[in-house]
Formats: structure tokens, sequence, C-alpha cells
């Protein structure tokens, strides 16, 4: 299964099939065996409107990232932009959304 177009779901362990039809979810189990095995700290997604722009896992292993406010005028969500520098701190530029623009 792939980590990057499933969604994450915090109710859950493994994997599980999605109430939208589509893909999988998984549960932080399977963000932190992922990490571990290939030795790394965060995983970076990036196609699930989330309403802040951007939303944190699986105790931070895992963020999704949202770069598009008010998504298809349907959302009144935010957007969100993420950096990281040299000592890899992510920092992020979130772009508040337009109000009434749903």
């Amino acid at each position: 299964c792939d980590l990057l177009w499933a969604d994450p779901d915090k109710e859950i362990s493994g994997w599980a099939e999605n109430d939208r039809g589509v893909s999988f979810i998984f549960g932080a189990d399977i963000v932190d065996h992922f990490l571990a095995k290939h030795d790394m700290d965060l995983v970076c997604r990036a196609h699930q409107v989330v309403e802040d722009g951007y939303e944190f896992f699986g105790q931070r292993q895992l963020i999704t990232i949202f770069s598009a406010p008010n998504y298809c005028g349907e959302f009144d969500n935010a957007g969100a932009m993420m950096t990281i520098d040299d000592t890899l701190m992510c920092s992020f530029k979130v772009l508040k959304p337009v109000k009434g623009k749903k």
C-alpha cells in the first residue's frame, strides 16, 4: 500500500479500506514501521485537503501539506508551504482562506 496516496487515520492500526472507495487508510503504526525500516524521520505528503494547510500525524512523524486555500471554491481551508533549513528545522507559511470565497 502507498503512504503518499492513502489517508492517515487516528482511529486504526494497520491498513483498512477507505470509506471514499479509493485507496486505503492507515494507522500511526504503519508510519512508525516505515520510518524505522528506511532510517527516516518524516514522511511528507500533499494530496489531502486539511483545514489549516498542514497537519501532523503519528507523533509528528507524518505531515500532510495542502497548498491551495479555499480549494476549488468549495472548502474554507487554509493553504501552506513548508521549508526545511540546513539544521532540518521545518517551518510553515500559511495562506489563510479568503472569507466568503466558498
